[in-house]
């Protein structure tokens, strides 16, 4: 009824093909993944590079940050100061 014959019944010529076609499969599988894989390692590495320099960028930011407020609030403290003095003295 058009059922495929068994392993024993089938030419081991047949056999063989069959084999190494699937060994064949299995070796470009084996490729494909070895693809992902370094696919996979390269974007991990990319990702890593952009976060140290992101990393990088946030410190010098918060140094930044903090030297402009070491400058800045006695700047503005004397500002206030000096206003509250003149409107002290005027009005």
């Amino acid at each position: 009824m058009g059922e495929s014959p068994d392993m024993d019944e089938q030419n081991p010529s047949d056999v063989a093909d069959i084999l190494r076609d699937i060994r064949a499969d299995q070796r470009e599988i084996v490729a494909l993944l070895r693809e992902q894989r370094e696919l996979a390692r390269s974007q991990l590495e990319s990702s890593k590079e952009r976060l140290d320099e992101s990393m990088a960028l946030q410190r010098l930011a918060m140094d930044r940050q903090k030297h402009i407020t070491l400058i800045a609030v006695p700047g503005i403290l004397t500002c206030i100061a000096a206003i509250a003095y003149l409107v002290w003295r005027y009005f």
